[in-house]
C-alpha cells in the first residue's frame, strides 16, 4: 500500500498539483492499454480540477468517465455531479458521449443504483460478485470525513461486495447513489482533492486516528488502498504538523 499527501498554498494550487498527477496516471495507463477508466466526484474543488484537466493535452477520446456518486436530481440540475463534469470537463475536453457512463439521477434512487451497477458490470465484463478495477478514482471529503456518499455511521461502509447503492443523506436531505467501499478499494489509483479550513480536523482524524471507517469514512482506501495520493491546501492540512 502507498499513501502520500501533498500540500499546496491554496485550493487552486492544490487542484493544479492534483491535475498534474491525474494526467501522469492517465498517460501511464494509456501507454499500456487502449482506454482508461476514470471515476470522478462533484463539488466546488473538483471544478477547479476539471478546468485544469480540460486544458491539458491528454487523450480524452480514450477516457471512459464514471462517477463516484451522484445526487438523485436531473442532469440539468445545478446540484448534479454530472452537470459539473459536463460543464467543466466533458464538453471542454470533447470526451465522446459514448464514453460517458453517468448515474441516471432522475430515476428512482434504488433503480438508478441497480442500473449503474449493471452498466459497470457490462462494461468491465464482470460476473455477479466481481468488482470493477477503475484505473483512477478521484474523491473528495466533507468536514465530517464522509467520502463518496458514505456518511459516518452508515451500514453501507461495511459492504465490501456490492458495486453501488442508493443512500439517503439526512443533512441534505436527499437521495444519492454511491459507489460502495469494495469498488473504491479495488481502484488501481486514487486521488483525494481536499481544500478549506473546515476540512482540517477531518484530515487530521483520517491520518492520525485509529482506523475506524464507520466514524471516518474517508479512511476507506486511505489506510487500505493501492496507490493513494492526497492533495491538500494549507488550510486543510493545518493540523497535520
Amino acid at each position: 500500500m502507498s499513501v502520500r499527501w501533498y500540500t499546496s498554498p491554496d485550493a487552486a494550487a492544490a487542484a493544479e498539483a492534483c491535475a498534474h498527477h491525474v494526467i501522469a496516471v492517465l498517460e501511464e495507463v494509456l501507454s499500456g492499454q487502449e482506454f482508461v477508466t476514470f471515476a470522478v466526484s462533484g463539488g466546488s474543488t473538483p471544478r477547479l480540477l476539471f478546468e485544469k484537466l480540460a486544458h491539458s493535452k491528454s487523450h480524452w477520446d480514450h477516457v471512459h468517465l464514471f462517477w463516484v456518486d451522484e445526487r438523485c436530481v436531473p442532469p440539468t440540475d445545478p446540484a448534479s455531479n454530472y452537470k459539473l463534469a459536463d460543464d467543466y470537463l466533458i464538453r471542454p475536453a470533447h470526451i465522446p458521449q459514448r464514453h460517458v457512463h453517468r448515474i441516471i439521477g432522475e430515476m428512482a434512487p434504488k433503480a438508478a443504483a441497480v442500473r449503474y451497477a449493471d452498466e459497470i458490470r457490462e462494461f468491465f465484463g464482470l460476473d455477479q460478485g466481481e468488482l470493477p478495477h477503475f484505473d483512477l478514482v478521484q474523491r473528495g471529503m466533507g468536514p465530517d470525513a464522509h467520502t463518496a456518499s458514505l456518511f459516518p455511521g452508515d451500514p453501507l461502509i461495511d459492504d465490501r461486495e456490492g458495486i453501488a447503492a442508493a443512500v439517503f443523506a439526512p443533512k441534505s436531505p436527499q437521495w444519492r447513489v454511491t459507489l460502495l467501499p469494495g469498488a473504491l478499494l479495488a481502484a488501481k489509483h486514487t486521488v483525494f482533492l481536499v481544500a478549506g479550513e473546515d476540512k482540517a480536523e477531518a484530515v487530521r482524524a483520517v491520518f492520525r486516528e485509529e482506523y475506524d471507517p464507520k466514524k471516518y469514512p474517508a479512511q476507506i482506501a486511505s489506510h487500505h488502498g493501492r496507490g493513494v495520493a492526497w492533495f491538500l491546501d494549507e488550510k486543510a492540512a493545518a493540523l497535520m504538523d
